[in-house]
């Protein structure tokens, strides 16, 4: 008897504990969302002027020099510690203790080459060069977080490194970064792409599989030109092209997995000009995706294989070229599940949980994904939808324009990812 009530004294006692726990955090949590939200509205003009100069000097991978200048500088400024270059262009800050744990967060550079055809007052300054996926405004953001972040340095429990890295539009600039160090001790990283299908204010992803492996190739099969009236003398490769397209398209629909998402598509077909003459040769190229690396692999495999051999029943030769040097393939982005539970939180936090929504999964591919096969990773969407100001075209779209009200709120999102990731993971 006795011991039964020592025991539900001592019950009563943690769990007044553990309420008045969970009403300090809570109001906590609240304090600290206005907080980083305020402070980052009021930087809004100081983002959307960074971000404005970025767009009109747009710049392509791996030559990204004065959008790093123009970084170097602001950091500079801010008196935050950076080491340069990482992969040509690139650069690494670090914000905190020096010590563990470590976060990583990154924003991509570059822009595309693309005719700009949005008229406003701070279009691309450069004909042919666009920057139409939102690689100016998650720089931007990513330099509002360092920010705000460096203003808190002495609350970090821990250290987040922001990664400005070059080239993801195809140049595969992710795995240079980590090639040459720059994720240093990170455990964890986060990255942010703008999402013109939500509105402004409201973030989206999903765990597990999200964004597809991607490879291209060319083949060019060959065969022996002659005249249109006497094919006999001719070895065809336009017949040899059009039944190695119509056979590749089995591929999907006869090998794999229904329930596996894969897209090959066929892009171009070149041959010859002439009405009346049978070409020496065709050239043919597309896409490969696969929401999984091993899928993507194997359908490079099968690709060659089945150019070839179509091409050979017919007394042609063929040539594959997976066209790997100038675009290396990009394995599937995989989102690490504590991580996106993680993200969700923290958006809950901050935008409320009406604004955290359902991603969904699609075949476009992100060198993200390289970040992730070394490390947990999450990359979610932020939205930048706003019919008002036409703000509702696709990336690599040359009508792509984004909502500048996204800017602040981004660059609160990615510096409470890190400095909450920092504090749940601190051992002290």
């Amino acid at each position: 008897m006795f011991r039964n009530s020592k025991f539900s004294t001592f019950l009563l006692l943690l769990l007044t504990y553990l309420a008045n726990y969970r009403t300090e955090s809570t109001n906590f949590d609240q304090e600290y969302a206005k907080e980083i939200l305020s402070s980052a509205q009021q930087e809004k003009d100081w983002l959307v002027s960074i971000r404005r100069k970025i767009h009109e000097n747009p710049e392509l991978a791996f030559q990204e020099f004065n959008t790093s200048a123009l970084i170097r500088s602001k950091l500079d400024e801010l008196g935050i510690f950076y080491e340069y270059p990482f992969a040509k262009t690139g650069l690494v800050a670090q914000i905190g203790s020096g010590s563990r744990p470590v976060v990583a967060l990154r924003a991509d550079m570059d822009a595309l080459p693309l005719q700009e055809l949005v008229e406003w007052d701070h279009k691309s300054k450069l004909d042919g060069l666009m920057h139409g996926c939102g690689h100016d405004a998650h720089t931007t953001m990513l330099l509002g977080a360092a920010k705000l972040l460096h203003r808190r340095k002495h609350k970090l429990k821990g250290t987040v490194r922001l990664l400005f890295q070059p080239g993801e539009e195809g140049g595969a600039g992710a795995s240079h970064m980590i090639k040459e160090g720059a994720l240093g001790g990170a455990e964890a990283i986060f990255g942010m792409h703008v999402d013109f299908t939500n509105p402004t204010g409201s973030i989206s992803s999903v765990p597990g599989p999200i964004l597809a492996a991607v490879s291209f190739f060319e083949a060019k099969i060959v065969g022996k030109g002659g005249h249109g009236a006497a094919p006999h003398h001719s070895i065809d490769p336009v017949v040899a092209a059009s039944y190695t397209i119509l056979a590749l398209q089995q591929l999907i629909s006869r090998e794999v997995d229904p329930l596996h998402s894969q897209v090959l598509s066929i892009t171009y077909v070149r041959a010859g000009t002439a009405l009346n003459v049978i070409p020496s040769s065709v050239e043919l190229g597309g896409t490969l995706r696969s929401l999984t690396t091993k899928g993507l692999h194997r359908l490079q495999q099968r690709v060659k294989e089945v150019i070839e051999g179509q091409a050979g029943i017919l007394r042609c030769t063929a040539h594959v070229d997976m066209k790997e040097e100038k675009f290396p393939p990009y394995p599937a982005c995989f989102n690490d599940e504590g991580l996106h539970e993680h993200v969700e939180r923290v958006g809950s936090l901050l935008l409320g949980a009406e604004n955290v929504k359902k991603g969904k999964k699609v075949m476009a591919g992100e060198d993200f994904a390289f970040y992730q096969e070394v490390i947990p990773g999450e990359i979610f969407n932020i939205g930048i939808r706003n019919e008002a100001i036409g703000a509702v075209h696709s990336p690599h779209s040359p009508y792509f324009f984004l909502d500048e009200d996204v800017l602040p709120i981004g660059a609160a999102v990615h510096a409470a990812v890190a400095e909450i990731y920092l504090r749940n993971h601190s051992h002290f």
